[in-house]
């Protein structure tokens, strides 16, 4: 180890790196966690800084923190949120229960911070303390499920223009291939026709369906505890500071944040993480749908469907030469596929609060802000490199619908389901498609049987019945 300063808390004294921003508590909270080597969202950071500021201006304004130690602290703050000192920030994603460890990392970081704005060296907690000073009217219990909540909204608005950005390539491959009518297949059989731009406008309308859902989620998140302090009663903190620190906040993050409406309920639930996860969820499992649609409908192209072709995006064999693989949708498979379990781990945080807080919130804030950040880094790259390149295969989408013998439903108004049965019998019995055969008995001319079963015909069937 290189230079150290020496600091102590209420368990003794520790050597300090001498160059950290970050102090004892953060010392001893990397070395009681080395779990995972992952560190907190950037986004986390941010809002942490932000709530940071909003109180220290709070505090100052209410003549609880003097201007001096006041102007230093926002100083810090403000560079924090301008996204300085994201090296500090040591403390494993799994740690103590409530983020009291990644809480005493900001309070370390500002305060030293502040120090050396003000000429001081850093440790001098006498001059301005990570909890007397820094923390003034604040605990974990409040400041990190606002900052939780804060950063879950600043990642959903870079997530929801990325969920924009496939449902638009979606969209624009319906319309382009909303002429091509091909088999439906229900249960994996065949079934009715549809067109394949039908099946791309489904898979857009899934998406904007989804996202209409998110609001009351985020105003769910927007209602803050900040204020309540320890248990939600704001202890310690000054008569009007829960209501300015929660409108500063408000300022500072350009987001509709409010004062809860019921500050002991705000404590001890995470209820909008959980729903915020729920709804991170819901878009995953749609998304895998939406992913293995795209393998199948791709698939062979000897032994499979081949209805559409995916972009060439890399080898996809070290053995067989020139096979190429669906790899960009099983890419969002595997990412879908850890959203869906990430929002197991939340559900199991959320619920294990006991009375006034959940301990658990540091599990439930990572795993929505990683599966966030999945999702948006990785949505426009596969609408980009996938969906935009695909390209029908007319011939295969024709003679799966000519040879469908779903289509003899057609003719059940005229000849009646018994009979119509018997033609579908026969006709994978034998081989022979239902079109000749009703020729072959007579029921229908080869004309006849154009009108009806012809692509014309197949595709006016394909428009939704009002």
């Amino acid at each position: 180890m290189g230079a150290t300063r020496t600091e102590s808390d209420s368990l003794g004294a520790r050597e300090v790196p001498a160059e950290a921003y970050y102090g004892i508590q953060t010392l001893r909270a990397v070395e009681n966690f080395p779990v995972s080597g992952l560190t907190a969202s950037h986004h986390l950071r941010r809002a942490y800084a932000l709530v940071k500021l909003a109180c220290a201006r709070t505090n100052v304004a209410l003549g609880v923190l003097d201007a001096r130690r006041g102007r230093a602290i926002e100083q810090a703050a403000e560079e924090l949120a301008g996204g300085r000192f994201a090296d500090q920030f040591v403390v494993d994603v799994f740690q103590a229960g409530a983020g009291t460890s990644y809480h005493m990392n900001v309070n370390e970081v500002l305060a030293n911070r502040a120090l050396e704005i003000l000429g001081e060296p850093r440790g001098n907690y006498e001059s301005v303390s990570p909890n007397d000073h820094v923390n003034r009217g604040q605990s974990t219990n409040d400041t990190f499920p606002t900052a939780a909540q804060v950063a879950t909204l600043f990642a959903f608005a870079e997530l929801v223009p990325a969920v924009r950005v496939l449902s638009e390539s979606l969209r624009k491959k319906g319309r382009e291939f909303a002429e091509l009518p091909k088999a439906g297949r229900t249960h994996l059989k065949d079934a009715m026709p549809v067109t394949l731009g039908a099946e791309f406008h489904g898979y857009a309308t899934a998406l904007e369906h989804l996202l209409e859902l998110l609001p009351p989620i985020e105003r769910g998140l927007a209602e803050v505890p900040l204020g309540g302090s320890a248990v939600g009663s704001g202890i310690n903190s000054s008569p009007g500071y829960r209501t300015r620190s929660v409108a500063e906040l408000a300022r500072l993050s350009a987001l509709p944040i409010t004062v809860a409406r019921d500050p002991f309920e705000t404590m001890q639930s995470r209820w909008a993480l959980g729903a915020a996860s729920g709804w991170l969820r819901s878009l995953a499992q749609e998304l895998v749908r939406i992913a293995n649609d795209l393998r199948l409908l791709s698939s062979g192209p000897a032994t499979g469907f081949d209805e559409i072709h995916l972009p060439e995006i890399q080898p996809g064999s070290s053995i067989m030469p020139g096979k190429v693989n669906p790899s960009a949708a099983e890419c969002l498979d595997q990412v879908a596929f850890h959203v869906i379990g990430a929002d197991l781990a939340t559900s199991l945080a959320v619920q294990a609060g006991q009375l006034e807080i959940n301990v658990m919130m540091p599990l439930a804030t990572f795993e929505v802000l990683f599966s966030a950040k999945l999702l948006t880094n990785y949505l426009p790259v596969f609408a980009h490199t996938c969906v935009d390149g695909i390209v029908p295969n007319a011939p295969a989408l024709e003679r799966y619908l000519l040879e469908s013998t779903a289509l003899a439903t057609i003719l059940t108004p005229r000849f009646g389901y018994p009979k119509v049965a018997e033609l579908i019998h026969e006709s994978a019995r034998t081989g022979t498609p239902v079109r000749t055969l009703l020729v072959e008995r007579g029921l229908l001319s080869a004309v006849e049987v154009e009108q009806v079963l012809g692509k014309a015909a197949l595709l006016a069937l394909t428009k939704p019945v009002a």
